[in-house]
């Protein structure tokens, strides 16, 4: 019952998160660091009170670990709320983001001398041409995501310049946070899983990395505060727009990543990676359909051999027949791959 409540909680946390997070973007796309730092510090504060309970409770993993693992996470969190920033829509970010995969093995063949099947190797090459096929495409359209004030146009080759620094954040992080990922793996094996109280670490140790970026997030406050006025139900009172769609995102994401949490201590690694993409999948559909993004034939094929890639990569089709034979065949499948 609990696994079955977290992939619901993950489905309605996250795809609501992106909602949110999109109708952000569309008024304000520098509001990134101003999102991170309210999603760290609401969820530290949670995670103070129950977890910690007041920092009563001592940590069960070393803070020297937390710390690297915190670094890592830090960065490609800025990374890629920055990516906005830079030109970046919405659906080439979930996409992006999709080739974790590709990240993750790299960094197994690199740093853990792994070796995969030849599935595993397909799978990462459709996930790469779908990607590669999908910024291509976006590259040719680029838009600048920049709120201007004035009536003039941006040099075209100056947004596409942005655009490309946007995609290096994106690649920066999805390759800051495979390696994190090995990290994590590292020191779940050294200590065991405790998934609540590495919630609250890497959300309160990052606080004080914010203190560099306070112009930026002040700056947001205020373009924040000067957003168009709410009148919030029954109270008949006007709150600025976007401080409602901040509280949603923020709420939203507690319950997005804190269901992701706990299902990783519920179910295989192999149902968090493919509930984590279905939800990607759903979350991009709903975005391209509700705000009407700009989607063609191109990107519908990238998407395509992304999450097919990704399907073949957790070897679902082969856990589904194996799910569905007769357990005398099942049986026999195992004795025979004994013998062998």
């Amino acid at each position: 019952m609990s696994a079955a409540l977290a992939i619901v909680m993950v489905f309605v946390g996250c795809c609501s998160n992106v909602v949110f997070l999109e109708l952000l973007v569309k008024i304000d796309p520098g509001s990134g660091n101003l999102i991170t730092f309210l999603q760290f510090l609401f969820i530290a504060l949670e995670g103070f009170i129950n977890t910690s309970k007041c920092g009563t409770v001592k940590p069960r993993i070393g803070l020297r670990d937390y710390t690297i693992l915190v670094a890592m996470f830090f960065v490609s969190s800025v990374c890629n709320n920055y990516a906005f920033d830079f030109n970046i829509p919405m659906p080439l970010h979930m996409i992006f983001r999709a080739g974790s995969l590709i990240a993750n093995m790299v960094m197994g063949i690199v740093i853990l001398r792994k070796r995969y099947a030849f599935s595993k190797y397909l799978s990462v090459g459709m996930i790469t041409a779908g990607i590669v096929i999908c910024t291509i495409i976006s590259g040719k359209e680029v838009k600048s995501t920049q709120v201007v004030e004035t009536e003039e146009e941006e040099d075209p080759m100056t947004v596409f310049f942005w655009w490309a620094v946007g995609i290096a954040l994106l690649t920066l992080a999805l390759f800051v946070s495979a390696r994190m990922g090995i990290y994590q793996e590292v020191l779940y094996k050294r200590y065991g899983k405790h998934p609540k109280e590495a919630l609250f670490y890497t959300h309160l140790l990052p606080l004080p990395f914010f203190l560099i970026l306070t112009t930026n997030i002040w700056d947001h406050i205020k373009i924040a505060n000067a957003s168009e006025l709410y009148a919030l139900p029954i109270v008949n009172i006007g709150v600025p727009i976007m401080w409602v769609y901040l509280l949603g995102n923020v709420l939203t994401q507690y319950l997005c990543i804190s269901s992701v949490y706990v299902l990783t201590t519920e179910c295989s690694s192999l149902t968090v990676t493919l509930v984590v993409t279905l939800r990607k999948f759903v979350s991009l559909l709903f975005s391209i359909v509700y705000f009407s993004n700009p989607f063609t034939i191109y990107h519908w094929i990238g998407t395509l051999l992304v999450f097919t890639g990704t399907i073949i990569f957790t070897e679902v089709i082969d856990k589904v027949r194996q799910a569905l034979a007769p357990p005398k065949a099942a049986a026999a499948a195992v004795g025979d791959k004994k013998g062998n």
